[in-house]
Formats: C-alpha cells, structure tokens, sequence
C-alpha cells in the first residue's frame, strides 16, 4: 500500500510539472454555452394587447405568441429540427387576428429569397409565406414567395417577380396579381382605411411612387420625376403621403478617394391631385449623407425622421407647416430599432446611452412623447435591452432583454413592472453562472484615435495567459458588455466566452467603421479598401493585449468572421509576429474588384490609383510576410461573401508553398442557418487557437 501511494504522488507531482500551467478545471462545454436562446421578429398588434416573437432553440425555430394582461407565452408553430430554416417578416393584420410569416431564405444576405439547404437535401426547401389563424390557432402556408406586407382587411399582399399579388386569409382561393406596372415594384404600404395602396417601382435610372386604387382606376404617379423616389409614407388621415427622394441617373466620373456629399430630400404630396413640394433638404455636409430607413408622420401630421447631421445617429421632427426641424434625441449617442405606437403618440428605441460611461457599450430603451418632445429613458442598469414595440396605447412595452450572463428573452414592461417570458426554454446545462462578467477597456490607436473594447477573462492566476483579439464582421456593428442583440453575434459571444473558460484571455475590439461612437469613427476617412485605417485598431488592440501584465505577450492570436475575417487576415499577412495564430472565417481577400464598373459608367481619372490601394488594403497584397498558422472556414452557400473569396487566397497559398488548414461546410450560408454547423465552427476555431497557443 506503501509503494502505491508513493506512486501516486509521484505521478501527481510528474502531471503538475509538466501540463501547462494555464489549464483550469473547464466547467462547461462549447455545446452547452452555444445553446443560447434567441428571438428575434418581435412585433406588436395594432389593436389590442398582444405580441408576437420567433424564437430560436438550438436551430429549433418557431413563432410564439402573447397577450395581456397576464402575457403568458404559446408556443403557435411546431417546426421541430435543426434545419437552416429561418422565419422572418413576422406581422400582425391590423385587426390583431391573424400572424403572416416567411419561412425559408436567409435575409440578412444577398439573394435573400432563394432557398437555403443548409441540410443537404435531395429535394429544395421552399421560401413560403405562411399564416396564423389566432382563433383557432391553424397554420397554413399561403404561397411560395417572399416579402409580404398587411393593412388591407382579411388579405395580405405579397412581392413576386417584381410586381404585387394578393390573397384572402379566410378563404383557400389562390392569389391573384393585383395588377400589372412596368418596372419591379419593391416597397407598398396601404393607406390607413385599406382604400389605397402606395408602392415603389424601380425603373432602373429612376423610381416612381405611385398609389393604386382598383381595378378601374388608373394608376396615380405621384410627382414623377428622374429621381429616385423610395419610402412614402401615408398621413394619418390618408390625404398626404411623404417621401424621400434621391438622385437618379448616372452623374459623371468623380475622385473616387475623396468623400462627396450625397443629397436627399422629404417631400410631401396631395393624394387627390398626386402634385408634391419639397419640405427639406439634407445639409450639405458629409454627415447629412444618409437618410436612414425610420420615417413616419406622428398624429399631429408632422413627420419624424432619422438623421446623422449632428454627428449621431438622432430623431427629427418635421412641420410640414414650416419646414422647421428640431432635435428629438439631443446628446452624444445613437439611436436605432424605432418604433411608433399605433395611435402616433410616442416613440420607442434603444439607445447606448444612460448614467454610466460604460452605457456607450450597452442598450437601453429609451421613448419620447411626440406632443411635448418629452424624452424618458425607460430602462437602465447593466443589461442589454433592444428592439422595443410599443403594445396598445396606455405605455406598455415589449423588448429584448438580456444581461452579460444570460441569453436574450423577451420581457414586458408595465410601468415599474417587468415579465421576463420563457426563462423556462434556457435548458438546464447552459453554463450561465460559469459565464464571465466582460470589462470595457480603451486603448489608443497609432492616430491618435481613442478605441473601445470587451476584454473576457476568466480568473487571475500566477502563469501568464495567452490571448485572442476577437474583430467582429459588419463593418456596421458594435460588441457590447453582454449579449449581442443579433444572432450572429451572440454566437459570438458564447465563442469568447467558450475562450475565456479554456484559459484565454479574449479581446473583442469596435474598431473604425464600427457604429456607436459617432460619424467619425463610423465613417473615417481612407478605410476598408481606401486604404484600411481600421487596421491600426486591430494591430493596437494586439499590442494592448499583449502588453497586459497576465498575457504572454509571446502568445497572440486572432478570429474573425466576415469583416473580422479579412481583419484577421490582414493582421496575419502583415504581422505575423505579433499575431501568430488565425482563424479567418468567410473573411474578404482581394479589394480591389470593388472598383469594377459597368462599361456604361465614366471612369473616373484616379480609377488606377484607387484600385492600387484598394489591392495594397487587401491581404492578398502581403502574403510573402504571412507566416502564421491560419484556419481558412466558408459555407458554399454564402451570400455576403462570395466563397471564391476564400478558393482564391487557398489556392494563391497553394502556389507559394504556405501550409494553411481549412474548412468548407457545403449548404450553408453566412449565418451558419444550421444550429450543428454554427457548433462545429466554433469548437474548430477554439481548437486551433487552442492547439497552438495553450497546447
């Protein structure tokens, strides 16, 4: 017995001595973090007190349903596998008695309507449109398309081939093409009585808004002109409709490396005669750029609108009377996801504001009163809150909830108090009190620009730890001190948290480009492929991790996704000494193909100097000096990155001789529509920042 439990101590001391000495007991697996839940869709009623969510449960996506006063969830839909089959463009009719949903697509890509057979099978899925009887709670699909839209009583319109169909919920009949226009229509909207629809039809030089109205009467062109004319907007009475025009045509060539002013204007229209006048005119000024996709009369007849003129992402209000603005949202923060409740009262939105500086990094909710410009910040704190709808008229409001912690569900607000719905579907292994609570950080790029990140560490110990710089994709996004809000990112998210519990020390960076701190960190001057600023953000972010008194400064690593990717190529290519492992996930290569023009088009006189920087922005640029290990992962079916992307820089490795792994999971699109695929390349990533910087 003796002999025996010498040996025992022997090869404990032997175990101790030779592991590295970063390794930690590891409460939890990539699985198990990977199984958060996520909504998305959520939605109001026009009438009545009732919402409705898709949910997302391991590749499991369904619609749920609720109603006051008591907001218990039901579950409406039973679609049971892990399929890649998303359900987006969730609405109510506008007598709250019916649910119109999609089923199939992947809309957050390019070609969102074509089906996705992330499954492999021998047969297609189709892209349908499906409804929801809320009294009897049938489900049923509508037709195969896509793009539908409510308001007319007991139908739903629907976008097809470019032009507009409808069919009757109460009946089986088929649906039937409303009428015929030139052009591809790509926008409608009914009048506030169902009499009337307004919609867009593409031209191609130009657009058209135009009002229909039945059978027998003519297609109304309101105010048609060679612009493009996008977005209107019906009064609430129904006698004006607003709308925002942009230029139309070809201009001629202009520098391609310098910023240029790009103009819009509001107009509004008489629905009876169809003539319009111009109500306002964007600053000529680089942040009076950019109309955003929030537009909409309040009950008054004044309208509200988005606009970046101040610096940040803020809220306008319009008399159309005057022509004046004012300033809804005054201070140094953006908003975003605005709703407006159902009588045109009040606006709801969430913000990255509140009373404490590391609110930059988070959302909260915050509404304001139209009538008296009254802004109220409706929540606050250390959670994330996002994608609020009003519900009713009497201040009730739904929005995402989630902590640094746990997952996003859905909660309800009733003044002072809150529901948390369906905290029962986060399943009893989700690792959520092994989760690691992440740290703002700031560091300054070479520039002089002040940069903000997420730092995720799991405990302090006497070895030195290695680290992973995490560059999110977008470029239009921004990492927050909890869960992500978007999907992709909350996978994200799992994975440095999945990091942090291997032994890592995870640095996730809001470079330039990235969106919450201001125009000028969103839209820098010579970025991407006008010479890739950005990439100072990254390549400081390494050196800030790698200066940390418990990082091996020796042991820097680097993933991405999309945008990321191509960060983390470039920062593989050009510093392979500060960065020596990668995992470029469907990243973008070669830029300078961003500067094909069609044959028609005047090329402008730098042409050849921009496509000469484009190529120095791009990784291709600088593989003799790429030296590190790199994992190379795309899904064939990928809509916002084209997969050649990756089969050109893999076969350029190839011809110089450079080892490189990779990964094509074939089916699958961007955003990993399949649960399984998105697991498999997060413990891939994991394990090959793991085999070669803890190993």
């Amino acid at each position: 017995m003796l002999f025996f439990a010498k040996l025992s101590v022997y090869l404990l001391l032997f175990t101790s001595y030779f592991l590295p000495h970063n390794i930690h007991a590891q409460s939890f697996t990539m699985e198990q973090v990977g199984k958060f839940s996520f909504p998305s869709e959520l939605i109001s009623s026009p009438a009545g007190e009732k919402i409705a969510w898709a949910m997302n449960e391991q590749g499991k996506r369904n619609v749920y349903f609720s109603e006051g006063p008591d907001f218990e969830p039901k579950k409406l839909t039973g679609f049971n596998e892990d399929d890649g089959q998303e359900i987006s463009s969730l609405q109510f009719t506008p007598d709250g008695n019916w649910l119109i949903f999609v089923r199939g697509g992947d809309h957050g890509g390019g070609n969102s309507s074509s089906t996705v057979n992330a499954q492999n099978l021998p047969k297609l899925p189709k892209v349908e449109i499906w409804k929801i009887n809320l009294a009897d709670g049938k489900v049923e699909t509508i037709a195969e398309a896509d793009d539908p839209f409510t308001g007319f009583p007991h139908k739903v319109g629907y976008l097809k081939g470019g032009q507009i169909w409808v069919a009757d919920l109460e009946s089986s009949s088929e649906p039937t093409q409303l009428f015929e226009a030139k052009g591809n229509v790509n926008y409608a909207q009914y009048s506030p009585d169902g009499t009337k629809l307004a919609f867009v039809s593409n031209r191609g030089s130009h657009s058209l808004t135009g009002i229909y109205q039945d059978n027998q009467t003519p297609i109304q062109w309101v105010s048609p002109s060679f612009h493009r004319d996008v977005l209107p907007q019906w009064s609430p009475d129904g006698k004006k409709l607003a709308f925002i025009r942009l230029q139309g045509g070809k201009g001629a060539a202009f520098d391609l490396l310098k910023p240029r002013h790009i103009p819009w204007e509001i107009w509004i229209a008489d629905v009876e005669t169809g003539n319009a006048e111009k109500l306002w005119k964007a600053p000529q000024t680089l942040r009076g750029s950019y109309p955003y996709p929030f537009f909409s009369f309040s009950a008054d007849g004044n309208l509200v609108f988005q606009s970046y003129e101040d610096g940040w992402q803020h809220l306008y209000t319009l008399e159309v009377a005057t022509g004046k603005t004012t300033l809804l949202t005054p201070g140094d923060y953006m908003v975003e996801q605005i709703k407006i409740n159902p009588d045109r009262t009040k606006l709801i939105f969430s913000v990255n504001a509140g009373s404490d500086p590391e609110d930059l990094d988070r959302r909260h909710i915050g509404s304001i009163d139209i009538p008296s410009s009254k802004l109220t910040w409706e929540t606050s704190g250390q959670g994330i809150e996002a994608y609020p709808v009003w519900i009713g008229n009497e201040g009730k409001m739904a929005y995402f909830s989630a902590s640094s912690k746990r997952p996003h569900l859905i909660a309800v607000k009733d003044g002072a108090k809150i529901k948390l719905l369906q905290e029962s579907i986060i399943p009893d292994d989700f690792p959520q009190a092994s989760l690691v609570v992440p740290k703002q950080v700031k560091f300054t790029a070479p520039d002089g620009t002040l940069v903000y990140g997420q730092l995720f560490e799991k405990e302090a110990g006497p070895a030195k730890k290695p680290g992973v710089v995490f560059a999110h994709g977008g470029p239009q996004r921004q990492m927050l001190l909890g869960w992500s809000y978007m999907d992709y990112y909350s996978n994200t998210y799992a994975l440095n948290q999945y990091l942090a519990e291997l032994g890592f020390v995870v640095l996730s960076v809001n470079y330039r480009l990235g969106i919450g701190y201001g125009y000028e960190f969103h839209r820098p001057a010579n970025g991407y492929y006008q010479g890739a600023v950005e990439y100072q953000d990254i390549k400081s972010a390494g050196e800030f991790l790698a200066s940390m008194p418990q990082v091996d400064g020796d042991k820097i690593g680097i993933y991405g996704g999309s945008y990321g990717g191509y960060l983390t190529a470039l920062a593989l290519a050009r510093d392979s000494g500060l960065f020596k492992v990668g995992v470029d996930i469907h990243g973008v290569h070669d830029l300078d193909g961003r500067y094909e023009l069609p044959e028609t088009y005047e090329v402008a006189s730098d042409l050849d100097s921009a496509k000469k920087i484009a190529w120095e922005s791009s990784p291709m640029a600088d593989l003799n000096t790429w030296s590190s290990p790199v994992l190379f992962i795309h899904a064939d079916d990928d809509r916002n990155v084209a997969v050649s992307q990756t089969a050109d820089l893999i076969r350029r490795f190839e011809e110089l001789g450079k080892s490189y792994q990779s990964i094509l999971i074939p089916g699958d699109t961007h955003h990993w529509m399949k649960w399984s695929n998105m697991i498999r390349v997060n413990q891939a990533t994991a394990d090959f920042l793991k085999k070669h910087l803890l190993d």
